[in-house]
């Protein structure tokens, strides 16, 4: 398609409903990997990081080793040749249509190999984040009935085989994939006695193994026959929710599911000929970092099937705490991340900034300039001056030190605070930030490169209606412009409900007929969209568009008058205080984001007479803050906490944050808690979000001081 930049009239919105591409096809995902890796044969597909895992892979002489501390690189015909042994050495081994393969380990190149080789082989993908605690093993491999298991090394491989007899149900085979030494493998000595299992040590592979079985039976005649085999409707994943409000349901996606969502976000993102030269995209020429959990829905089609259908290259980083080496030496153009790490990303990029006083208060004057010429329509010959010499003061360093290449980030898996974000944007290091969830495979809206609004999850995306139920809503909504309500959906890419709960999935959804009458509805449906027909994905989608049912988010949103969707909170976390009045703390912890002296702050105040707080300080940032003024502070955290002094300072940007809210929305009193918030001590989620429940129990004592004292 070739559309004339200059004369075309159409918007961005009707251009990305009438894009057609290669890419844009309704296909099972085994099939959108083979085409893609047809039309990009010769192009990078994966990056691998030396001097970190004792890969199968390389072992068996596969892969070349890389050297220690650098990348090497896997074109898509060879990621092709290893997807196809693997899921001829993944039927030898008893994998089939019927079959349940979870997936136990970290981000890495393998991990994408061995989802598209069990997709390819029939298999349904069921996932397992690598920090899940033996309990949480035991019934993420019980539940879906897993049979066969592929761990990343020995530790998780020990993991595996400490709760295999303890399973209803047999598992036929464990792969890892490293190398390990099977030796002194505790498997075969209780089989049977407490459970169903029958496990030996040679039911224990290496993928190195699996790939050089596949070698000797691949045949691929065979292969395109269990390819087409996989109908869009089959069962492609089960991925478990965080289990924040109760036990981990497994969300079905079909392949269609994913396809489809994988279409609508790259006629979002892909670099259209309707586009200006100047607006990024993503495109073959695209690289990515992944470093997020490729077992939540979020990495997994955004970092990973989105860019293996655009023919990009995906890097992988070593670990969320090397990402500064990691960006440097990958030189990403775009990643995928939650808010936490933004947040993170941005106190490293300031404290490197701020390493004299006078380098400080240029790092803030910079930023003031940047934020004030990003939100100022005509800035100006004066402002457009001083911007250039924030950026060749600080900007343009600051995107050197992440490798000097990336046109965008893109956020996702919570709420993202819009003063950080707007500072990223100051810095030309736009971030789009999207809104999803498990449920709906996941993206439902994000924000489109040409036109971004910070504050926003933007748009729905193609083929996608919403609509806002106001009823669950306090009064204070009406003085908002636009519709507040919970957010409702349905499109090609959403459930059709949660593994062996049919309970949970009635209570998920409502009829298309059940609809509250003063729901607002937006969006278009497939035979509502321009263009639609075509063919790209697929006649039937139209017809069946008006009869699925609506899903209920369980989130508050604001859809704004011009069409974008603002998150306000989930609908369950609202703080509904004594007085009556509907607080929502996100939008208020949101405002500490990017404030450094708070690292973390959680609002409280449900059932209660007023808004609290806990925050974390950044002790960093407080020590530096007592020695630049002569002020002789405790070294132990605890006592930090206690300290007159520091309690004041914070107090200071308490206030200054409570200035943007109502009286009954301000923070009234708040207690200094010396221990962050993490995945390790069970207060973060793998993928960041505040465990709000594990929060309140573990500083109970803290917050009874608070509503008390």
């Amino acid at each position: 398609m070739t559309i004339d930049r200059d004369e075309s009239s159409m918007n961005w919105q009707e251009a990305e409903r009438t894009f057609t591409d290669d890419a844009v096809v309704r296909e099972t995902l085994p099939r959108m990997f083979e085409r893609s890796a047809d039309r990009h044969a010769d192009r990078l597909a994966q990056r691998y990081k030396g001097g970190i895992y004792d890969r199968s892979l390389v072992s068996a002489g596969v892969l070349s080793p890389a050297d220690a501390g650098e990348y090497a690189d896997v074109t898509y015909a060879e990621m092709r040749a290893i997807v196809r042994r693997l899921a001829a050495g993944f039927r030898a081994i008893g994998v089939d249509a019927d079959t349940r393969v979870a997936l136990y380990a970290q981000t890495r190149m393998e991990w994408a190999q061995t989802d598209f080789a069990a997709l390819a082989a029939g298999a349904t993908v069921t996932t397992v984040y690598a920090s899940s605690s033996p309990s949480q093993v035991r019934y993420l491999l019980a539940d879906p009935e897993a049979t066969v298991v592929v761990a990343e090394n020995r530790d998780l491989l020990d993991e595996v085989l400490a709760v295999v007899d303890d399973l209803p149900h047999e598992v036929d085979a464990v792969v890892t994939f490293d190398d390990v030494d099977r030796e002194d493998l505790d498997v075969g000595a209780d089989a049977g006695a407490a459970g169903a299992s029958s496990l030996d040590a040679d039911d224990v592979y290496t993928l190195g193994e699996v790939h050089e079985l596949g070698a000797d039976a691949f045949d691929q005649a065979t292969y395109e026959s269990w390819i087409d085999a996989i109908d869009l409707d089959d069962l492609a994943s089960l991925i478990y929710t965080s289990g924040t409000t109760g036990q981990p349901k497994g969300v079905r996606l079909t392949h269609a599911n994913f396809r489809d969502n994988v279409s609508q976000c790259y006629r979002r993102f892909a670099d259209r000929p309707d586009r200006d030269p100047e607006t990024p995209g993503i495109s073959a020429a695209s690289t990515t970092l992944s470093f997020l959990p490729l077992a939540h829905v979020f990495e997994r089609m955004a970092g990973h099937y989105m860019m293996f259908a655009a023919g990009a290259t995906v890097g992988y980083a070593e670990s969320p705490d090397t990402l500064r080496e990691d960006f440097g030496l990958v030189r990403p153009t775009t990643t995928t991340s939650v808010p936490r790490v933004y947040e993170k990303l941005y106190d490293a990029i300031r404290d490197q900034a701020s390493a004299s006083p006078v380098k400080a208060r240029i790092f803030e004057w910079a930023v003031d300039v940047g934020r004030t010429h990003h939100e100022t329509e005509n800035p100006g010959v004066i402002l457009d001056a001083k911007r250039s010499l924030a950026d060749a003061l600080v900007f343009s360093s600051v995107r050197e030190a992440i490798g000097g290449n990336v046109d965008f980030f893109i956020s996702g898996g919570g709420s993202l605070s819009a003063e950080l974000c707007a500072l990223y944007h100051a810095m030309d290091l736009p971030i789009l930030e999207g809104y999803g969830l498990t449920e709906t495979s996941p993206v439902i809206c994000v924000n489109p490169p040409e036109e971004p609004k910070v504050g926003t999850i933007g748009p729905p995306v193609v083929d996608t209606e919403i609509a806002i139920d106001g009823s669950v809503v306090g009064e204070e909504a009406a003085d908002v412009p636009g519709d507040v309500g919970e957010l409702l959906v349905r499109g090609p890419q959403v459930t059709d409900g949660y593994w062996n709960k049919p309970e949970a999935t009635a209570e998920a959804f409502t009829a298309p007929d059940r609809l509250p009458d003063d729901a607002v509805v937006a969006g278009t449906a497939p035979d509502e969209r321009v263009g639609a027909g075509s063919g790209d994905e697929g006649d039937d989608e139209a017809g069946d568009a008006a009869a699925r049912p609506w899903f209920h988010t369980g989130d508050i949103v604001q859809l704004r008058p011009d069409g974008y969707v603002a998150f306000r909170e989930r609908a369950k976390q609202l703080l509904v205080l004594s007085t009556g009045k509907n607080v929502a703390p996100g939008p208020i912890e949101d405002r500490f984001a990017a404030n450094e002296f708070v690292e973390q702050c959680v609002v409280l105040g449900d059932s209660r007479k007023f808004v609290s707080a806990l925050i974390v300080p950044n002790f960093e940032r407080v020590e530096s803050w007592a020695e630049t003024r002569g002020i002789d502070i405790p070294g132990d955290r605890k006592a930090i906490c206690r300290d007159q002094r520091v309690r004041e300072r914070i107090q200071k940007e308490v206030d200054r944050v409570n200035e943007e809210f109502e009286p009954y929305e301000q923070i009234k009193q708040f207690r200094l808690v010396p221990e962050e918030f993490t995945e390790e001590n069970d207060l973060l989620t793998p993928t960041m979000k505040k465990k709000r429940r594990n929060i309140l129990d573990r500083f109970a004592d803290e917050i009874d001081v608070i509503y008390q004292g």
